[in-house]
């Protein structure tokens, strides 16, 4: 913060505050104050014309300061510090500071006790007109505290006091931050316009033009009508009834509006009034009763007719203020959601009509509804930046890829920040861990699988192994046993020929079969071999 060395109240002090936007006037900015409205703001920065102060004003300011300097030793002491006048600025922000401590760690806010500061202080509760001034001082100073303290003298004598620590709100901060950079976009526009004749300064409150004076009725009657006006005036009143503005725009309009309503309401009793006395000063006055009845009769339609023009165009006027301001919102929050998709902003529209209940004026009507639908598009505002916010979180972090995850992303998302990545992180690192422990259960299944399979290829491999094994091993011995049979059969056989090969032998020779006698004798051999065979079955049977 810079310091100014500057005297508060001088005019050096008054072009200073001229040329910033001030701690001082952040509650008249974002449309809090009971004292200045935003546009009255925006034509006195415009303009560099403020209101005049009258000479009660005046006083009241000085008693404030005198206030104010009675009070600074006595906040001392609950301090425990000194405080210091000072005025600081940074870029185009400033705050004239009551006290601040010279550690720019405490400073000091008063104002003259009233009956709710007194009320409000002990309890801890500061009126929110007040929280941006001081909330501006904390910012700039970088101060952590402030005393906010509100006291009322009689001469020197301190006769009431109450006193509540301010702390920094930094949501506050930052709408106030938006609430200068739109107020300064805002002022330009308002320079241009001023400059182009398009908008004047605003108006005090409207008060009814002089509704045109009408003659009075003048009837004497002795008998016979011995004097009467009317002819006279019932031109004048013909003039007034064609005249009468029923077109109503402005606060002007149903201002005189209102006026000429309750004067035709008036001047319809007044003709109906001497109607009556005319009657009871003769019987026979038809005509001058007639006229009478007749301009009444008009005055009071024109009565009852403006009646309803101002209701029902004042409850218009406030219908086309409020449906502006919802078409203005409602168009805000779309832009705002195009930005965010598909993310939905939960943004509750705004009573406007609530904002004006109780409202006579059109330009106050308007201040108000603007107000709230500035503050609407602030928190508007402020809501889809924390949701933009999140969605980069949300797009940059693990869970690219992993969108299934959160089809309940509108909901979370509403979620404080840190709350919201941990849901982020949480959930992905759950489902990565799980299919992780799916695809190790199903290796470890395929795995276990294979060496089963393996397993039973081993042990079908070892059985026909075994098989062949056995099956080699029943050949090797089914033709050892064939072999130990033929080599019985030839023992038994050759035993038998050898006990037979005598006889063979003295057949042979007793007969000559020429080339056929070794055929013959082997028919000899086998024919003995058979012949022992049988025999020896018949020996086993």
């Amino acid at each position: 913060m810079n310091i100014i060395e500057l005297q508060q109240g001088t005019i050096e002090w008054h072009q200073h505050r001229a040329n910033h936007f001030n701690a001082s006037e952040a509650s008249a900015m974002l449309g809090l104050s009971k004292y200045k409205s935003r546009t009255n703001l925006l034509h006195e920065k415009a303009t560099g014309i403020a209101p005049d102060v009258d000479a009660a004003t005046q006083h009241r300011f000085d008693e404030g300061h005198r206030a104010e300097a009675l009070a600074r030793p006595h906040v001392e002491k609950i301090i425990g510090a000194e405080l210091y006048p000072v005025i600081g600025s940074e870029g185009k922000l400033s705050a004239s500071f009551d006290g601040l401590t010279m550690d720019n760690i405490v400073c000091w806010e008063h104002k003259t006790a009233n009956a709710d500061l007194l009320l409000a202080l002990p309890r801890k509760e500061i009126p929110e007109e007040y929280k941006p001034q001081m909330e501006q001082q904390l910012m700039l100073s970088g101060a952590q505290h402030c005393l906010f303290s509100a006291t009322k003298w009689d001469g020197d004598v301190l006769v009431e006091e109450a006193h509540c620590w301010y702390e920094p709100d930094y949501d506050l901060r930052d709408r106030i931050l938006q609430g200068w950079a739109n107020f300064a976009i805002d002022l330009e526009e308002y320079k241009r316009k001023l400059a182009a004749g398009e908008i004047i300064a605003e108006t005090p409150k409207p008060q009814a033009e002089a509704i045109m004076a009408l003659p009075s009725v003048v009837i004497n009657a002795t008998g016979v009508i011995s004097a009467s006006n009317l002819k006279d005036i019932t031109p004048r009143f013909d003039l007034f009834l064609s005249s009468a503005n029923t077109k109503l725009v402005t606060d002007e309009d149903f201002v005189n509006g209102d006026a000429t309503a309750k004067f035709s309401r008036e001047t319809a009793a007044a003709l109906k009034m001497k109607a009556k006395e005319v009657i009871g000063q003769i019987a026979t006055v038809s005509e001058a009763v007639n006229t009478l009845t007749l301009y009444a009769d008009k005055f009071d339609a024109l009565g009852l007719q403006l009646e309803k023009l101002v209701k029902s165009e004042k409850d218009n006027r406030k219908l086309q203020i409020i449906s502006k301001a919802g078409i203005e919102f409602s168009a805000h929050v779309d832009s705002l959601e195009a930005e965010t998709r598909p993310i939905q902003l939960n943004i509750a529209r705004p009573n406007f009509a609530e904002e004006i209940k109780g409202m006579k004026r059109l330009d106050k009507m308007q201040e108000a509804i603007d107000n709230a639908l500035r503050n609407s598009k602030y928190d508007a505002d402020r809501i889809a930046a924390d949701i933009r916010a999140k969605l980069v979180i949300y797009s940059g972090s693990k869970a690219a890829g992993y969108e299934f995850l959160f089809r309940d992303l509108q909901t979370i998302i509403a979620k404080p920040k840190d709350d919201f990545e941990l849901i982020i992180q949480t959930r992905v690192s759950a489902y990565i861990a799980e299919e992780n422990a799916k695809r190790e259960a199903e290796r470890k299944r395929m795995e276990a699988e294979a060496t089963a399979k393996a397993e039973r290829e081993a042990a079908a491999k070892l059985a026909e192994e075994t098989a062949r094994k056995d099956e080699v091993s029943k050949h090797i011995t089914q033709h050892d046993h064939k072999a130990e049979a033929e080599e019985r059969d030839n023992l038994f056989y050759r035993d038998c020929i050898i006990a037979h090969q005598d006889e063979i032998a003295e057949f042979m020779k007793s007969r000559d079969f020429g080339k056929d006698n070794n055929r013959i004798r082997a028919i000899l051999v086998e024919f003995v071999k058979h012949q022992e065979t049988r025999k020896s079955r018949a020996r086993c049977a």
